[in-house]
């Protein structure tokens, strides 16, 4: 039964009660009226219907009071059973007592009928009331329950939804930072394996440059000794010239001896100086090379007292061997040192 059917029960129950309570008031006003009348003084007759409609109020005050507490689940006590049991009473009394005076038995039966009409209703209806109150307060109970396992059902899912939710995220965030991770170790190896391929490639490029160094040192360490050698070659074949020279010339060199005098003093000066510590000028390395030249001392000497190059002063050694500028024969001495 839903709420509706519960609805309609208690609004036939009420207004069932209500027809009766009202038939059994208009009834009992009606019978007990002249007999209140018939025990009134004359003058008062006009109070008899007083004490009837003063009972039936109660009657309806305690039908109605009994269907608001039954309605609310509440009991009354005791003193709702007196009054309502009272009321019941009065009412079956006032209404049979005429007849029961004149002992008409058919009459106490007919007009105990309304009364106890009345009494029975009341208190089937509390009964029904009560009932009814119990079924509603259970079917609320059962509705608030399912309401409440819908809810927590509903609970239940969202805090899933949610629980789900959370886990897909962190499962992608998890995948997200591997996929992050993967790369970024990726990204190392590359860097790895390409600065390893630079490390390599320099390496091959120093090797290189150290066999090509090595290479241009023994080069030039062999022009070197072939450069030297051919100095010495021409330096013997220019003593050779020189002596075959200073043999036709003879006679020149005696003419020329203040002049020679001089040079060699010159020459004596220049040479006497030493090595150079730092690189003659080019008009001063000049002049000592030919003062070395005319000494006849070796080219990588005379590079050593000018501070040039063996290379630039062989070079002068030429130009004075061809331009015939006379050269000394050094002696065993000199050619030592």
């Amino acid at each position: 039964m839903n709420a509706v059917q519960i609805r309609s029960a208690e609004r036939a129950l009420s207004v069932g009660t209500w027809l009766i309570v009202a038939g059994a008031m208009l009834y009992s006003i009606l019978t007990v009226t002249p007999l209140a009348a018939e025990h009134t003084p004359p003058r008062w007759a006009w109070t008899a219907p007083i004490l009837p409609l003063v009972v039936d109020a109660a009657v309806v005050i305690v039908v109605r009071l009994d269907a608001v507490l039954a309605r609310l689940g509440g009991h009354g006590g005791q003193w709702p059973i007196v009054l309502r049991w009272m009321t019941g009473c009065m009412t079956l009394a006032l209404n049979v007592a005429d007849s029961a005076l004149k002992k008409d038995l058919v009459g106490v039966a007919v007009h105990a009928v309304a009364p106890l009409l009345l009494i029975v209703t009341a208190e089937t209806g509390l009964a029904y009331r009560r009932a009814i109150t119990a079924a509603v307060t259970a079917l609320e109970e059962r509705q608030r329950a399912e309401r409440d396992a819908r809810e927590q059902a509903a609970t239940e899912r969202r805090e899933a939804a949610v629980r789900m939710a959370r886990e897909e995220r962190e499962h992608a965030a998890m995948l997200a930072r591997e996929q992050r991770e993967h790369e970024a170790r990726l990204a190392r190896e590359q860097a790895e394996r390409e600065e390893r391929a630079r490390r390599e490639e320099r390496e091959h490029a120093e090797a290189r440059e150290r066999a090509e160094r090595a290479e241009r040192e023994r080069g030039e360490r062999e022009r070197e000794q072939l450069r030297q050698e051919r100095e010495r070659a021409e330096r013997e074949e220019s003593e050779r010239r020189e002596r075959e020279r200073q043999q036709r010339i003879e006679r020149e060199r005696r003419e020329r001896a203040e002049r020679e005098e001089r040079a060699e003093r010159e020459r004596a000066a220049l040479l006497a100086a030493g090595p150079a510590v730092e690189k003659f000028s080019e008009e001063q390395a000049r002049a000592t090379v030919q003062a070395a030249f005319e000494a006849g001392l070796p080219v990588r000497a005379a590079a050593e007292l000018c501070g040039w190059s063996v290379g630039w002063v062989s070079t002068r050694y030429q130009e004075l061997r061809d331009s015939g500028h006379p050269m000394s024969v050094p002696s065993l001495e000199g050619a030592t040192a």
